[in-house]
């Protein structure tokens, strides 16, 4: 604090100095003759301080940048000198000969203008024409002017930039929303994303969270741009669609002038900090339809360039062995938009719902990579199979034809093998009461002694008259049991109604011990057979037919409660997926007895039926 008289007297020195200075004050080019395109600079400079500045017109060039300002100071044997200069960055526009006409500063109370200075533009390369009027240099400084929102649209906005405007409905378009701006940002909050109606989005992620920043000249004015985001969109129908604005809130720091001589000497001033709202522009993407000349029969929506692999993991097998087939479309476009394939297996193939697994990655390029459907098939009978070409068809863009691509066949040798549990029919208990019928064929002859020595000993008793009582209602009994135990067993969908739940029990107890094995993966597959073979045995839904919307669809006609087939619906996906992935929502312990639970649900709905 002590040293503060001595730099105020110290500066009324300087500042007597300068005012005896013969102010001169002078306009000079980078160079005289440019051509179109070509980038130059108009430089002021004047030696000593001034209050005030106006340049000339420049509204016939392109100012890139500026005023840029530097000053100096030097004091040699106690002569202290000042020097100031302001500085354009312009750019020719159009041919000719053109006179830069004086700016005007004041100093000291007066004013001062500079030389004019002549250019020739000559021919270079072409210059687009600019919109929304001239650029000129008070336009320039209006631009960063606080409180002047409608003049800071041009030094700061974000636009909208798609690879393509007219796309073919289901072809994939990247989207860039990137930023411009000539003033300093202090903070910028993004608005959350568009709905994009009529488009399926995928943004692309971006680990860096902050932007990364470049320089890029737009319409003629030089600009620091950054990538706020990156969206992939698919377009589901026809038409044309339009892309939502995307807005962001910025804080834009403004220098206020300041009239004190000394600020402006040292860069001194003040700042001030202000809201401001930002939306890119609406753009309009023209969507045709996909055309209905060459439609193959069996097209299902696939829109890019692909590819089509199928292979089996074995082709010899026994009889009640699994089998896995994989269909793999590898390519770009919209994978993820794939339905679910069919398979037509040969007969006597039971087919399970696909496991599906994507390898794909999202870029500023589109959406590329490979999905696997893998089919879990098993054969019930021996023989020799072929399981035929499988047919998928897709519409490439970049042709604007559709094509179809076949896959070989595989021939499959099914061995004999166990029979499996579950099919067996009662065919033991039927053959005992088949041969029960046959006592008839008894010696009745041989009896028939015994029998008449025993009525002439009961004859006249009471026990003689109880004996044929039992004697003719276990007949009459045995008839009926056996008349209904032969109905009851005739019918094969109703004896695998009534084992479901043995059949159920049996994977379950099967789960339970490869669980205390810590085996997680034949966990979930006995868990997995448990529950779809207990529904196709307990629905009669046969075992290719077996899938999400028919279990609902006959759980919902045996008037199950929804609560009841929701639940069911979380286990049997939860199985699906940690059959093939971990799953991280329940432990096997948890999953085991909502597995029992829900079979136990529906055993005791049917019952109370």
């Amino acid at each position: 604090m002590k040293k503060t008289p001595y730099i105020l007297v110290l500066l009324m020195l300087w500042s007597v100095t300068l005012l005896a200075q013969n102010i001169k004050f002078t306009a000079s080019l980078s160079q005289n003759t440019v051509g179109t395109g070509e980038a130059f600079e108009l430089s002021f400079s004047v030696n000593g301080n001034i209050e005030s500045f106006n340049p000339p017109d420049l509204s016939i060039f392109r100012v890139l940048g500026g005023p840029n300002q530097s000053s100096s100071m030097t004091s040699i044997n106690g002569n202290t000198t000042m020097s100031m200069s302001l500085g354009y960055d312009l750019m020719a526009v159009k041919e000719g000969e053109y006179t830069i006409g004086a700016a005007t500063i004041t100093a000291n109370g007066k004013t001062y203008r500079s030389n004019p200075l002549k250019i020739k533009v000559v021919k270079g390369r072409a210059v687009q024409q600019q919109q929304n009027g001239s650029s000129s240099n008070s336009a320039q400084q209006q631009d960063v002017a606080p409180g002047n929102p409608a003049n800071l649209a041009k030094s700061l906005f974000i636009r909208a930039i798609p690879d393509k405007t007219s796309v073919y409905q289901g072809e994939q378009i990247s989207v860039t929303y990137k930023l411009y701006t000539n003033v300093s940002l202090v903070d910028m909050q993004p608005d959350k994303l568009p709905e994009f109606n009529g488009f399926w989005s995928q943004e692309i992620k971006n680990n860096n969270p902050n932007i990364e920043w470049a320089t890029e000249v737009y319409k003629g004015v030089s600009y620091h741009t950054g990538i706020i985001k990156q969206i992939i969109l698919f377009p589901e129908h026809a038409g044309n669609l339009a892309l939502d604005p995307l807005g962001a809130t910025f804080s834009v720091r403004q220098a206020v002038p300041s009239n004190d001589p000394f600020e402006q000497l040292f860069g001194g001033g003040s700042f001030k900090d202000s809201k401001y709202k930002v939306k890119s522009a609406q753009v309009t993407i023209r969507v045709k339809p996909l055309p209905m000349a060459g439609k193959p029969a069996g097209f299902q929506g696939a829109v890019g360039d692909f590819s089509l692999g199928t292979v089996v993991d074995k082709d010899v097998l026994k009889a009640n062995e699994s089998l896995n087939y994989t269909i793999k479309i590898s390519g770009s476009g919209n994978l993820k938009l794939l339905p679910n394939l069919t398979v037509d297996f040969p007969e006597g193939f039971e087919k399970y719902d696909p496991k599906i697994t994507d390898k794909i990655t999202e870029s500023v390029n589109g959406v590329s990579g490979s999905r696997d459907y893998t089919f879990l098939t098993i054969p019930r009978k021996e023989g020799k199979y072929t399981i035929p070409a499988y047919k998928f068809s897709y519409f490439n863009p970049a042709t604007g034809q559709y094509h179809t691509l076949i896959s070989g066949t595989f021939p499959v040798t099914v061995n004999k093998g166990d029979v499996s549990a579950e099919s067996k029919v009662f065919t033991s208990g039927n053959k005992k009461d088949g041969n029960m019928l046959d006592g008839d064929e008894i010696d009745i002859q041989s009896t028939q002694n015994h029998f008449s020595t025993a009525m002439k000993a009961l004859f006249g008793t009471v026990w003689l008259y109880i004996i044929l009582v039992v004697a003719v209602s276990s007949w009459f009994g045995y008839r009926y049991y056996r008349n209904w135990n032969l109905a009851r067993n005739i019918d094969p969908e109703a004896i695998k109604k009534r084992n479901a739940n043995k059949l159920a029990a049996k994977y379950l107890a099967q789960a339970k011990t490869e669980l205390q094995k810590a085996d997680r993966i034949a966990f979930y597959e006995a868990i997995y057979k448990g529950i779809y073979g207990y529904l196709s045995h307990k629905l009669s839904i046969a075992v290719s037919d077996l899938n999400h919307h028919n279990i609902v669809s006959r759980l919902r006609d045996t008037k199950l409660n929804e609560n009841t087939i929701n639940e069911l619906l979380k286990t049997l996906e939860m199985c699906e997926m940690a059959r093939y992935a971990p799953v991280s929502s329940s432990s096997e312990p948890e999953v085991f007895e909502k597995a029992k639970n829900n079979i136990a649900d529906i055993e005791a709905h049917f019952k109370g039926q």
